[in-house]
């Protein structure tokens, strides 16, 4: 069942987007050669919960973390680890979310980890100017299709791969809510979008093909060819004057 929320709910929604985007954003500052993921999650946990809010990823399903972060080849559920120190040329996709007031906030982000190459770079414009274009489809009267047709159009346009396995989706009380927000698809298909719903709109994009494989953990989730992939994602309103993205970072 799709929530539809009231200018109320979207007033307490905002809080939650405003300190999920804030701890991605001290997440990316902190990334440097040398840094541990577990480090990286450490500064979000400690970020989310001194503002007051819970990190939504900690626990959930099981999962031990309070950020999903997956580097170079892992496409989304990495793991934190004290092992895994971050080099230069890494790129390092990171994926918080944070809970207060009853409501969720959900966004991810890939950065460069020190100098990285001219392909991995273009895959991350790439991924992240997907997002954008299917944000820009985030419209009401507009359907689910259109969104992921956007975003798959993009990417294709370039060579990148879009990932099927893993979507996009409704965002509110629960981390995960209807619609399920694909990244690809065909415009004009789809769930209708109307004001008040409020989604996560998420490509995943890999510079090879599109298959993945989950590892023993049964969380990290690589490219099933070890080809580089990318994840940016924002929390979306649909609103009567277009999509608002509630993610924006005030630090």
């Amino acid at each position: 069942m799709i929530s539809v929320k009231t200018n109320r709910e979207l007033a307490l929604m905002k809080e939650a987007c405003r300190i999920s985007a804030n701890a991605l954003k001290v997440a990316g500052q902190a990334i440097e050669p040398g840094i541990s993921t577990k480090e990286i999650d450490d500064i979000v946990r400690k970020y989310i919960q001194k503002q007051g809010a819970t990190p939504s990823f900690l626990g959930y399903g099981g999962f031990p973390a309070s950020a999903c972060i997956s580097v170079n080849h892992v496409v989304i559920h990495g793991i934190p680890s004290k092992k895994q120190k971050l080099k230069n040329g890494d790129i390092v996709s990171v994926d918080v979310g944070a809970f207060i007031n009853g409501f969720h906030g959900d966004n991810a982000y890939t950065f460069a980890c020190g100098e990285i190459s001219k392909e991995a770079q273009a895959l991350l414009d790439a991924t992240k100017e997907s997002l954008y274009q299917g944000i820009a489809q985030a419209k009401a009267g507009n359907r689910i299709g259109d969104i992921g047709h956007a975003v798959q159009e993009y990417a294709e346009s370039r060579s990148y791969s879009v990932v099927r396995d893993f979507v996009g989706h409704g965002v509110g009380a629960k981390l995960h809510e209807d619609p399920s927000v694909p990244n690809y698809g065909k415009a004009g298909r789809g769930v209708r979008l109307v004001s008040g719903m409020v989604i996560a709109i998420e490509p995943m994009i890999t510079a090879g093909g599109y298959q993945v494989k989950v590892l023993d953990d049964d969380w990290t989730t690589v490219t099933a060819d070890g080809s580089l992939a990318a994840h940016f994602e924002h929390t979306v309103a649909i609103t009567p004057d277009g999509p608002v993205i509630m993610t924006i970072p005030d630090i």
